[in-house]
């Protein structure tokens, strides 16, 4: 790599600064090519991606009409707090300050010879500070606590931009219905939105759904199939439970990313992409970068811009608003003119709301808003509508969760005795208790359906028989 050195104001990637776990400010960095500089002809360029592909194709990012200029002569890579300039093998080459260079730091106001055509290089750096938002609904998003309404504010400024997003938070929380909002902000909002649950696929499909395969490349590809990826082209492709993904998978994803080129599985020829990746975890990346189960560079190159949901129970002011939300919006609750046939809640059901802890998010509260409407009886939710898990606050207390199957009260885990225990016993005994309770509570609801149950949890059908074989769980019970 050639010795020029990176600028000196090094400006970091765009991202979200925190400030004891508040957002306090958007940096937005972007690069701006300025072409033909002090010219006639010149014209200016503003980017915001990681990588900027240049050459002569229509493939390219900045299209070249010159013909000392290759088809693919070179891209501009961010490389975290610097920019760097790779030639592609071209044939007139690529040059700074008159030096043919392979690889080479970019300064701020480096001019770049390709081919015949000069080209200045100069980072824009935009800092704006984060204020919460005067709105109380983005998309199919709502909130009005502080927390969401400065989340909005960070959507409003990153979504017009192609920065790669990863949202962090709970099961439940909501991080798709953020990314489709994101996706519909953007620039890209007529293009596809492709979902895939990296946990959902078993692993030796994944490289094929993601990136496709040709006829032939292994037992059963009987004809060429597109991967997601280029299904996705000119949209957003929304990787959820990104954490699930293999070891042996993650530099492949790591390669689209950098290269924003795939390659199906049995063939040699990389086909162009043009996709934003916005991925979801319920896990700490970081901790997963620890631990060793997720590299590095690649956990680098996702985390442009990182977002963090706040749980239910750390918003229960916007739970009102939810309500009003899921009652305005389920089929369940409509009437075949579209009239709401719940019009509300009442306070002691309300108060019942707020003072359960929801282990399932906003999800869950949208599966009692759907129980609630099959069992009220007037135009309002009442406490007794509510699952007895919810409502029964005096035992919930006492350390008891009655589950809806009837079978009985289960015992939750003593707070104070599973202190005493090692952390990782402790929190598998506290998540053993939810699960069994979770599969519980569906199967009652759907009586016994297995698929409906898994479908409204949203996990496979094959996992969610998994857990009910763990806990000794009969589907003939119900």
């Amino acid at each position: 790599m050639a010795s020029n050195e990176p600028y000196t104001d090094r400006p970091q990637q765009t991202q979200i600064a925190y400030l004891d776990g508040a957002p306090q400010t958007v940096h937005i960095r972007r690069a701006k090519l300025v072409i033909h500089p002090g010219t006639e002809f010149e014209r200016e360029l503003v980017f915001d991606q990681n990588v900027i592909k240049i050459g002569a194709l229509d493939d390219n990012d900045l299209v070249l009409d010159d013909d000392t200029v290759s088809r693919h002569h070179c891209r501009i890579v961010q490389e975290d707090d610097s920019y760097i300039v790779v030639d592609l093998d071209s044939t007139n080459g690529t040059h700074i300050n008159g030096v043919r260079i392979r690889e080479a730091y970019l300064s701020t106001n480096a001019v770049i010879a390709v081919g015949s055509t000069d080209i200045r290089f100069c980072p824009v750096d935009e800092k704006v500070p984060v204020e919460p938002s005067s709105t109380e609904r983005l998309g199919n998003i709502v909130g009005r606590s502080v927390k969401m309404r400065e989340i909005f504010d960070i959507l409003e400024k990153i979504a017009p931009t192609s920065a790669t997003v990863v949202i962090e938070g709970e099961t439940g929380t909501g991080k798709e219905v953020v990314a489709q909002t994101i996706h519909q902000m953007s620039p890209r909002k007529d293009g596809p939105f492709i979902v895939f649950d990296c946990g959902a696929v078993p692993e030796s499909l994944i490289e094929s759904e993601l990136f496709g395969h040709e006829k032939g490349s292994f037992t059963g590809a009987i004809m060429s199939r597109k991967g997601l990826f280029e299904m996705a082209q000119g949209g957003t492709i929304f990787l959820d439970e990104l954490g699930e993904l293999s070891l042996d998978l993650q530099p492949k994803l790591l390669r689209v990313l950098e290269q924003r080129e795939v390659r199906r599985v049995g063939s040699n020829a990389p086909s162009p992409i043009d996709v934003r990746v916005i991925a979801a975890t319920n896990r700490s990346l970081e901790e997963e970068v620890r631990q060793g189960r997720f590299r590095q560079d690649l956990f680098y190159r996702l985390s442009v811009v990182r977002l963090f949901l706040p749980a239910l129970r750390d918003r229960t002011e916007d739970i009102p608003l939810l309500m009003e939300h899921f009652l305005g919006t389920m089929e369940c609750n409509l009437d075949r003119q579209g009239r709401q046939l719940l019009r509300g809640i009442t306070p002691d059901a309300l108060d019942a709301l707020r003072t359960y802890h929801w282990p399932g998010n906003v999800r869950e509260l949208a599966n009692v808003v759907e129980r609630a409407c099959s069992f009220a009886e007037t135009d309002a939710i009442r406490r007794h509508d509510l699952p007895e898990y919810i409502i029964d606050v005096e035992r919930a207390s006492n350390g008891l969760q009655a589950p809806n199957s009837g079978e009985g009260w289960t015992q939750i885990p003593d707070r104070s005795k599973l202190q005493e225990e090692p952390f990782k016993k402790a929190k598998q005994e506290w998540i053993s208790t939810f699960e069994r309770d979770y599969i519980d509570e569906l199967l009652a609801r759907h009586q016994g359906n297995i698929s409906g149950a898994a479908r409204e949890a949203d996990i496979d059908r094959k996992y969610f028989r998994q857990l009910m074989t763990k806990y000794d769980i009969d589907a003939e019970n119900y």
